[in-house]
């Protein structure tokens, strides 16, 4: 800064000292100013040529000021072998040493050469000649090129006790307030893979700085880089560059957003604000930076996120469909498992996937076609061709389910039962005690979870394949598998709907249930009994196949009917729609074959309702057409 200020202040006294006339100055005092204005003006010149000179590209910069033979012989190699002749024969400074220094590496890199051996004093004659020119002048050599040098020596795995290595990496230090943030970040994403300790000190040096300078960020190639390596940065500077990536949201190209966006994913980080601006820049991009890489990557994200954004899904899922054909089975059930987390159907798109697999279902892995049958099977999707579909699937299960993981078989054979495809002989292995008791191993929340499929299993057999022989006996295991109640506290919802039955039947216990666990493995929010008129009537004491135990003694009177009251909140139905996801449409289907008539009550016509008297008459109309629509059939 000094230096700075003193030679602008020489130019001037210069410039005013050489328009004034000469007798006003002895001669030996403007032989003294304008020397030293001479050579403060050279001074200014060598730094702002050597500081301000320096190429934002870590590629394309020349070894000087003017393009010497070196630099278009160098420019001009396809083996590396080239760039040692010509270094041999034409020479250079330090900085062109630096520069053919990385040409040989880039071309060594490209040709897949091994470097060998890792030793400077070990090395090719030539390159040893390099590497003195630049570890003698390494002053001289500019920043970029100082850091992309910097970059080499850990491609060429110089070990850290090489004088040459120790030599760059000590300037670099001492250059670190000198260099550009873009610099800094180039070497903050090199390094953060080193793992040696002086590595590790440099990069750690690296990253303070950015932490320190990080107003001066104001690209978005280097927001997306330094993201890239988030894993490494400070929750403090992540946070400062989420907030420059908000910024700067609408300068990102779509490769751009991609890489933030899979960064954000690896490392769990749901900034709501920059995922909704990067999704509304992304949706102006133009179809042609749309790959599939980029498609795949979001889809990955956003699951992994849970980030809900409808538009961007159906730009996806659109610009997606004309490449299904080209994509690989591991493309097609990665993305299907990402619309599955996200609980968000393209019918289209899947139907898609299904031709797909029916093209090479040879390519299909069997846990790659697991996944696509847990995904179908969460989103309740029935293809069209499911028959054609299934005629593939079924002989690749006969000969591989019981080979399955427990957890896995469970999983799948679950799946088949929510898609209505499971064959009987492949869950009775699965109702054994031995595997019950296997997959109650780990943390209890799994062991919940994976009780409540079992029961789930047992209710299949027992109600959709009662003619089946590998029937007998579900009865006994679903009542040695009790279902427990739920530990949660109620919804509002559901607490909403409890008081309401409650008024419904004037307060009276013995006319009604609520939060009913039943032996299928599923709760029932409200239970009631009515006769021929829709009245409530006592059932306290009569038979319920559907309780733990039977309930009481007492049959059921000719005529009436079961009431079951569901209540659907927001999470049981399908992204932006009003379908149901495959476990509860499989929870209504037991349900009605246990003999019930369900009164469906969604969160979205409930909370409509703002008097007691509007639920009162809701449930009371409810009610009338589910016995009409049961009556009809």
């Amino acid at each position: 800064m000094a230096a700075r200020f003193l030679g602008r202040y020489a130019r001037l006294l210069f410039r005013v000292t050489t328009q004034a006339p000469a007798a006003r100055q002895p001669p030996s005092a403007n032989r003294m100013i304008g020397l030293y204005g001479t050579q403060c003006c050279a001074l200014v010149s060598e730094r702002s040529f050597c500081k301000g000179g320096v190429m934002e590209k870590d590629e394309g910069f020349t070894g000087g000021p003017f393009r010497t033979k070196l630099d278009e012989t160098v420019d001009n190699a396809t083996v590396p072998e080239e760039i040692l002749k010509a270094w041999k024969q034409h020479r250079g400074d330090a900085n062109q040493a630096a520069r053919t220094l990385l040409m040989w590496t880039k071309l060594k890199q490209k040709t897949n050469e091994k470097f060998q051996p890792n030793t400077s004093s070990a090395m090719d004659s030539r390159l040893q000649d390099m590497m003195n020119t630049i570890n003698k002048h390494i002053p001289a050599v500019w920043n970029n090129t100082l850091v992309s040098i910097l970059r080499a020596m850990w491609v060429i795995g110089l070990p850290n006790t090489d004088p040459v290595f120790k030599s760059i990496q000590t300037e670099v230090m001492w250059r670190l307030r000198r260099l550009t943030p873009k610099q800094l970040a180039f070497l903050a994403y090199w390094g953060t893979n080193q793992t040696l300790r002086q590595d590790v000190a440099t990069v750690n040096a690296v990253l303070k700085q950015l932490e320190l300078r990080w107003t001066e960020i104001s690209d978005a190639k280097t927001v997306s880089m330094l993201i890239a390596k988030g894993q490494h940065m400070s929750p403090t500077l992540m946070d400062r560059l989420e907030d420059t990536a908000l910024a700067l949201a609408e300068s990102f190209t779509a490769e751009e957003i991609r890489k933030v966006c899979v960064s954000l994913a690896a490392m769990g980080r749901r900034s709501v604000p920059l995922l909704r601006a990067l999704s509304f820049h992304l949706l102006q991009r133009p179809p042609s930076e749309f790959s599939t890489q980029l498609i795949l990557d979001m889809g990955f994200s956003y699951g992994k996120l849970s980030f809900h954004q409808p538009q961007v899904l159906q730009r996806l899922a659109a610009e997606l469909m004309p490449k299904v054909s080209q994509l690989t089975s591991s493309d097609v059930t990665r993305f299907a498992k990402s619309l599955g987390f996200l609980k968000w159907l393209h019918v289209p798109l899947f139907e898609a996937f299904v031709e797909h697999y029916m093209e090479h279902s040879k390519k299909y892995s069997i846990p790659q076609l697991c996944n696509l049958l847990m995904t179908f099977a969460r989103l309740d999707f029935k293809s069209s061709k499911g028959e054609q579909f299934f005629g593939k699937v079924h002989p690749v299960l006969e000969s591989s389910l019981s080979g399955l993981e427990p957890f896995l078989r469970t999983d799948v054979a679950w799946s088949l039962c929510v898609l209505q495809q499971v064959r009987p002989h492949y869950l009775t292995p699965l109702l054994q005690r031995d595997h019950a008791a296997t997959l109650s191993e780990g943390s209890l929340h799994r062991a919940e979870n994976y009780r409540l499929k079992l029961l789930h299993l047992a209710a299949t057999l027992h109600l959709e394949h009662p003619e089946s022989p590998e029937t007998a006996g579900t009865s006994s295991i679903m009542n040695a598998v009790p279902h427990t109640a739920s530990s949660s506290s109620p919804s509002s919802l559901q607490s909403s709907l409890r008081e309401a039955l409650h008024t419904l039947v004037d307060g009276r216990a013995e006319l009604y249930r609520i939060g009913v666990n039943t032996v299928y493995g599923w709760t029932i929010e409200g239970e009631m009994l009515i006769d021929c008129d829709n009245k409530p009537i006592d059932f306290s004491k009569m038979r319920a196949p559907h309780l733990l135990g039977g309930g009481g003694q007492q049959t059921l009177p000719e005529g009436s009917r079961q009431i079951a009251f569901l209540a659907w909140e927001f999470p049981n139905f399908s992204s932006k729609s009003k379908d149901l996801l495959g476990r509860f449409s499989m929870m209504k289907r037991h349900l009605q074959l246990a003999g019930f008539i369900l009164v469906d009550v969604p969160y979205y016509e409930w909370l409509e309702l703002t008097t007691q008297r509007q639920k009162l008459a809701y449930l009371k109309d409810k009610m009338g057409k589910a016995v009409a629509e049961d009556m009809a059939k």
